[in-house]
Parts: C-alpha cells; structure tokens; sequence
C-alpha cells in the first residue's frame, strides 16, 4: 500500500529531501562512525518520513524529527552491530590464539574519540558541537530532556577531551571541525 499525496506535498518532500540529505547522511556518519552505511540510514529516514509527510510537513520543525529519526536508526543499527560482535567475540574466545600485545595508534583523532563514547553522549555532542543545535533542539530530535541534554553534553566533552588530549576550549572546535571537514569531503570540495 502506498502513500498517496498531492504534486504539492511531492513538491515539498522533494525540496525537503534536497535541503536535508546530506546534513543527515553527516549525522549519521558522526552517530555510528560508519562512512558506509550513512547514506543508508539517511535515505531509509527520508523513506520514513515520505511515508508520514502530511504530518511531518506540518511539524514545527520537521528538520529536528528528520534528525530524530537518523538517531534512532542509527542507534538500532549500534544495537545491532554491537550484538554481532558480541556474538563474533563469543566464536573467537573459544579458540586458543590471542593477540598479547596489540598494536594501538598513538594518535587519536575526532571520529575514532566519537566512536568510543556511548551513543547518547556522543549524539549529544554531535549535534550540539558539530550540528550547533541548542540544547532545546538537541532534546527535540533526541526525544529526552534539555536537563538530559545539558549532563549528556557536559560528560561526552569531558570524556571526548581526556580521548583527544585536549582543553576545554579545543574539543568543541575539533569536533566541529572534524563535521566541516568531513561535509567538504563528502560534497568534493562545494559548499
């Protein structure tokens, strides 16, 4: 069964989707550290929303409930990703050889430190450094409280500050930084 909308709605789907993808697909890459499957999970929140566009096109900020949606599609791919590796963890520990002394990078950079907070900090930290969203936004999308939003933020800095090495002031730059740069990357050069 599929959604039957007007050439207007399409119109405005159209323009939204134009507007909005590549935003989302930074998002995701950000949320879950995967390049590969960002375009994936903006495309599959578009999907979603076409199919509820009568009502998100007439939600006050219907950016805000796109960003929501890559959150949590990114954050049940996480769940998913981290159950796999669990079960490849439980395969491998059964058998007898294990590296003794992995070899483990000197150098840290903005992703790989994103990666290792826990999904809510670093959604937090995303979208209020990389995104610059404000803390009312960042609860709207998230679907949790400003007060949730301002203890996720102030942690995952502190946590992604001890991972990068740096000062207070120096991580929310390279954080946005780091999401410029990869939009720069991501769009051959043209912003």
């Amino acid at each position: 069964m599929g959604t039957v909308v007007d050439g207007s709605a399409a119109a405005e789907f159209h323009a939204f989707f134009e507007r909005h993808y590549a935003e989302l697909s930074r998002l995701a890459v950000l949320l879950t550290g995967e390049a590969d499957t960002a375009d994936d999970l903006a495309a599959d929140a578009l999907l979603a929303l076409w199919h509820r566009w009568d009502r998100v096109r007439a939600a006050d900020r219907p950016a805000a409930y796109a960003r929501g949606v890559v959150a949590n599609l990114a954050r049940t791919r996480i769940r998913s990703a981290v159950r796999e590796r669990r079960r490849i963890a439980l395969f491998w520990s059964q058998r007898e050889e294990r590296a003794e002394n992995p070899d483990v990078a000197g150098v840290v950079d903005v992703r790989e430190a994103l990666r290792r907070l826990p999904f809510r900090k670093r959604a937090c930290v995303v979208l209020r450094h990389a995104f610059d969203l404000s803390e009312k936004d960042t609860a709207l999308a998230l679907g949790v409280s400003v007060g949730t939003v301002k203890s996720q933020t102030s942690k995952g800095m502190a946590e992604l500050q001890r991972l990068l090495g740096t000062s207070t002031p120096e991580a929310p730059r390279r954080v946005h930084a780091a999401h410029a740069a990869w939009g720069e990357a991501a769009l051959g050069g043209d912003r």
